[in-house]
């Protein structure tokens, strides 16, 4: 059943909807999204928690959902902002509508509104804390006051939220065999948020992977004698997580194998030096254009981050391998002095579809050198 819903900015806009979901009230960081497919894999990536998706695709629900293609068991998103919501879901793998998803999640969603308004304000004024909420729940200066007292993500510390509490081990290959990898190498993946396709890929190119807490010990990693470490996606600012930085440091000293992708790419520079800093309105899609700036390669990748590192901070042992070309912002980089790279896009998300897993290959090939030692 839909119901009449709000989408209230910290700064005054509003938009009137019909909202479908779970009939509730919810508060986050409003981004877009630029992808045409692959609502279900957005809405369950543990980087959007504490945020609210605008969809910029016209219509969202059209495959429905299965329960095969999610990159988490839950939803992370605070709610869904689409301009025309399909109720009657077509495909053969569909297994539920989109909007029961969301009720089996309490998660609320909001349609009939111009996302093309609301992308335009966002990016002219930047990514704003917005709220949504069923219109019988609260009033229009009610929702404005919610979204202005909500925090925002800047020195927000998420990674431990959505962490797995305890350890596990994990060897399923991709999609749609699912096998067991063959290597006997063994990875230790850092788990600020991680997505399930980044751990059949690395299964699939390494090993078996031990997925341990965010906040877990150094001296509990080595007990595991991994040959290599990575640094998984997740939401937040990086700054904050002080007992991430600190662990990384110690991986670089002993020289391990890493490889960071998105919130794993920013605090693997953080340990090495740099800075971070805030951006606009962020990369949020699959068509986003990165080049090696060595082989002039240009990928076609998926993106989901509102931080980002800044390449004037980075000190002499770290260069530049990849650059963002919408905006120039630092999308690789890697350590001169350590077996260390990183990512800032998502290789996992197969936008281009593949080629930008050559980023596992790598990582493969250092943890086998490392092996040998």
């Amino acid at each position: 059943m839909s119901f009449k819903a709000i989408l209230a900015f910290e700064d005054g806009s509003v938009f009137h909807g019909r909202g479908f979901g779970k009939e509730k009230l919810d508060v986050g960081e409003l981004v877009f999204n630029t992808s045409m497919t692959g609502y279900q894999e957005i809405i369950t990536d543990p980087s959007y928690k504490k945020q609210i998706i605008t969809f910029t695709h016209p219509h969202i629900g059209n495959t429905g959902i299965n329960y095969e293609d999610m990159e988490s068991k839950i939803i992370h998103a605070s709610g869904i902002v689409v301009k025309n919501y399909c109720s009657k879901p077509s495909n053969w793998r569909s297994k539920a509508s989109l909007e029961d998803f969301l009720i089996e999640n309490e998660i609320i969603g909001i349609s009939e509104v111009d996302t093309r308004e609301i992308t335009t304000l966002l990016r002219e004024k930047g990514a704003m804390n917005c709220c949504i909420a069923s219109s019988s729940l609260i009033t229009k200066e009610e929702a404005i006051s919610v979204a202005k007292d909500f925090d925002g993500l800047k020195g927000m510390d998420l990674a431990k939220v959505v962490s797995t509490e305890s350890k596990y081990e994990w060897n399923k290959g991709i999609w749609p065999q699912n096998k067991k990898s063959d290597e006997s190498f063994s990875v230790v993946a850092y788990d600020y948020g991680i997505k399930e396709n980044i751990l059949r890929l690395l299964t699939e190119h390494v090993g078996k992977v031990h997925v341990v807490n965010a906040k877990t010990p150094f001296e509990e990693i080595i007990k595991l004698n991994p040959k290599g470490i990575f640094l998984s996606n997740g939401p937040g600012d990086p700054e904050p997580c002080d007992y991430a930085i600190e662990n990384i440091k110690k991986c670089l000293m002993q020289k391990l194998p890493i490889f960071g992708i998105c919130l794993g790419h920013q605090l693997l520079a953080l340990a090495g030096g740099a800075k971070t800093y805030k951006m606009k309105f962020g990369h949020h899609g699959a068509n986003h254009p990165v080049q090696d700036i060595i082989t002039k390669d240009v990928f076609i990748t998926s993106q989901n981050h509102g931080f980002a590192v800044d390449e004037k901070t980075l000190p002499p042992n770290i260069k530049v391998t990849h650059l963002s070309l919408f905006d120039q912002s630092l999308q690789g980089i890697e350590f001169n002095d350590a077996p260390a790279f990183s990512f800032q896009g998502h290789p996992e998300a197969s936008p281009g579809p593949q080629e930008i897993q050559v980023l596992f290959k790598k990582f493969s090939l250092m943890v086998r050198e490392y092996a040998k030692t």
